[in-house]
């Protein structure tokens, strides 16, 4: 299968849709699969060619750290979870 190089893009037919996807086998490589409403939004046909931009995604929790804020200090909410923790185990 010859690969080609896109060197430029047609702004007025470029559309984008986003999708978070997992990594499959398919042999020796790694695969895709596109869901359908997006498939069904680009009018994606098969043996059509599209461009598949990569971001690695990481972990969620990671990236929010710190982003949330609470109306109590940590340590109280961590003290309360705990004792109520520790009363589900004493039953």
């Amino acid at each position: 299968m010859e690969q080609k190089l896109v060197k430029s893009v047609i702004p007025t037919s470029y559309t984008m849709q986003e999708a978070l996807v997992k990594t499959k086998k398919w042999g020796n490589s790694l695969g895709i699969i596109l869901p359908a409403d997006v498939v069904k939004a680009e009018r994606l046909k098969e043996g059509e060619i599209v461009v598949v931009k990569i971001e690695r995604k990481y972990n969620v929790l990671k990236e929010m750290f710190g982003t949330v804020k609470f109306k109590r200090p940590t340590e109280e909410i961590l003290k309360e979870v705990r004792k109520e923790m520790k009363s589900k185990w004493d039953k």
